[in-house]
């Protein structure tokens, strides 16, 4: 069968098998909606966090960077790992013992203050829109691609889907349903790894192939092949990084603790009985994520090293079929500048005299390649040659990782307008069963505009996840944080946090990315931050706001304090 058929069959049965557990699965109640009952096993939450967790820009972009960018693409690597182990010791099982739906809620109830709840909830929205972005633009990419459609119309496709089991499901739909996505997207991630490594090194584990010789006979390391093919292109070295220091730790940073603020990652503990549950189930989510996560960069390096060896210098006549079909996506293109028939990838920017000459006397003309750097995983088969039922194995999981996310951010979005606006602030006597359509139409209007953000995107997949984190980072970590740790912390001194936090980490990220694009390099970044590693300096902001305003303000009522010592000291030993 061709590739299409097997894309067609694969991504069928997973998606009936998805649509049919999300019906079977469907919500009753505002609990089931919420956090489906607070029942679910910590086994299965921690696949269905790893799942909620490992979106588009895990799947589809991660590796695609670290292709591109070498070490520095390892900053989200780190940033993502690191915060969510951040977020299982520091906050996990502190905000489950406080015992609400939502990260607005904990927000509203711990300050005391409807106004920091509405705050909590305007944050919530947009962090959430931010991030579905990326998850609807790349299951735009995937559709595009392996159902041969335009990515406007792949957007809407799986638009409609998100809607079916996010609206009706709820969180217990959506759980149940993740749960089958985890299977589906670690098991296609895996698969070509495995493959692609065994072909390549001889090995069966990528994290060792990586790290492995070639199986060429010629004894020659995957890494330093790769430096040497980066560097015959007048690109540094793969191993090597160009980005500032500063930056790095900055975008390092900002992932890390925006992990540990994204609501709808933060959500998933209450779906568990208890304490000790959530704890079990964070465990898990490690486990899970970690497959993915460490077998990243080997596909990065393998995608990488298959590219220049195919590509560059071929003849537009000789290039593969897998080029001829990405090229119809517009994801890859090439321009003949010099005439030759022959593509020349490589970097004009480079400013190594010596290569430039080379280039010069060669008769090149400028670079001719154009790759969007979020193919690189989902044409990574068809680059290495692999079977078709390979190609659309990774096109069902590229679309479980993105749909997943956006499901349990969408859920995000319906609960902080039905539950924390509606219910808790706008109008407190609504019933359940009105609370639960709320909840409904919410989802479904927030899927009609995570569409629109789809087909309008600010940046590529793991860029616009990357500005969601950072906005968390500057909002929500230092209110939870302070929150739970800090009984002097007062409404005043966290409101005063947030706002100032979010509202520059948007503006700075809006001036450089739609204000004044031609100004988006180290040479007019503030201390040579860039707008990804941003969220830092905001969260930063965040805290001495907080804690000067806090410091000439009343202190929390009694009772307020009396709860930081309940959520965090077990019974019989709080502090008196």
């Amino acid at each position: 069968m061709t590739v299409q058929h097997w894309t067609f069959l694969i991504v069928g049965i997973s998606f009936a098998l998805y649509l049919y557990i999300a019906w079977r699965s469907r919500a009753s109640s505002t609990s089931e909606f919420y956090v489906s009952g607070s029942s679910v096993h910590p086994v299965h939450n921690g696949m269905a966090t790893a799942a909620d967790w490992m979106s588009a820009a895990s799947f589809i972009s991660m590796a695609g960077l670290i292709s591109f960018m070498g070490r520095d693409g390892g900053v989200y690597l780190m940033g993502w790992t690191g915060g969510y182990v951040l977020l299982a010791l520091l906050l996990a099982p502190y905000l489950r013992k406080f015992g609400k739906f939502t990260v607005p809620n904990f927000v509203g109830d711990r300050y005391y203050s409807q106004f920091a709840r509405l705050v909590a909830v305007l944050c919530a929205i947009m962090i959430s829109f931010t991030y579905v972005a990326g998850q609807m633009r790349g299951v735009g990419i995937v559709f595009s691609r392996f159902l041969e459609v335009p990515i406007n119309t792949g957007v809407i496709i799986g638009t409609f889907i998100v809607f079916c089991y996010a609206v009706f499901g709820g969180m217990k739909g959506i759980t149940y349903t993740q749960v089958a996505q985890y299977c589906v997207l670690i098991f296609a991630y895996l698969v070509p790894a495995i493959f692609i490594t065994i072909l390549m090194t001889g090995n069966v584990i990528p994290q060792i192939g990586f790290g492995a010789a070639l199986s060429d006979g010629s004894g020659v390391h995957l890494l330093d092949k790769l430096d040497g093919l980066s560097t015959e292109l007048g690109f540094a070295a793969y191993t090597s990084g160009v980005r500032p220091t500063i930056d790095v730790a900055a975008i390092t940073l900002a992932l890390m603790v925006g992990t540990a603020g994204l609501p709808h990652v933060i959500v998933r503990f209450y779906t568990v009985p208890s304490v000790k549950a959530a704890r079990a189930s964070a465990f898990w989510a490690i486990l899970f994520i970690a497959l993915l996560y460490t077998t990243a960069p080997a596909i990065a390096a393998f995608a990488r090293t298959n590219l220049l060896n195919t590509v560059n210098n071929a003849t537009y006549a000789e290039v593969p079929e897998w080029f001829n079909n990405w090229e119809k996506t517009g994801l890859i293109s090439f321009e003949d500048k010099n005439g030759d028939g022959r593509i020349q990838y490589y970097n004009d920017k480079s400013t190594d005299e010596a290569f430039l000459a080379k280039a010069s006397a060669a008769g090149w003309n400028g670079n001719e390649l154009t790759i969007d750097r979020d193919i690189m995983v989902l044409a990574n088969p068809e680059i290495a040659r692999l079977p078709n039922w390979v190609i659309g194995l990774v096109a069902a999981g590229a679309l479980a990782a993105a749909l997943s996310t956006a499901a349990g951010l969408l859920l995000v979005i319906s609960t902080a307008f039905a539950h924390d606006f509606v219910k808790c602030w706008a109008k407190p006597g609504i019933s359940e069963k009105g609370e639960l359509t709320c909840a409904r139409i919410a989802a479904g209007a927030a899927v009609i505009v995570a569409a629109y953000f789809g087909i309008n995107p600010p940046g590529f997949v793991a860029q616009v996840v990357a500005f969601a984190f950072g906005l968390a980072a500057a909002s929500f970590f230092p209110a939870i944080i302070m929150g739970v740790f800090q009984k002097r912390m007062n409404r005043e001194g966290a409101v005063s946090g947030m706002v100032v936090g979010i509202v520059f980490t948007a503006a700075y990220i809006i001036w450089f990315k739609f204000v004044h694009p031609e100004q988006n390099n180290a040479a007019h970044w503030w201390f040579g931050i860039s707008p990804e590693g941003i969220g830092s300096l905001g969260m930063v902001l965040n805290i001495v706001v907080a804690q000067v305003i806090s410091k000439f303000t009343a202190p929390p009522p009694a009772d307020v304090q009396d709860i930081v010592d309940h959520i965090r000291f077990p019974r019989d030993m709080r502090v008196k």
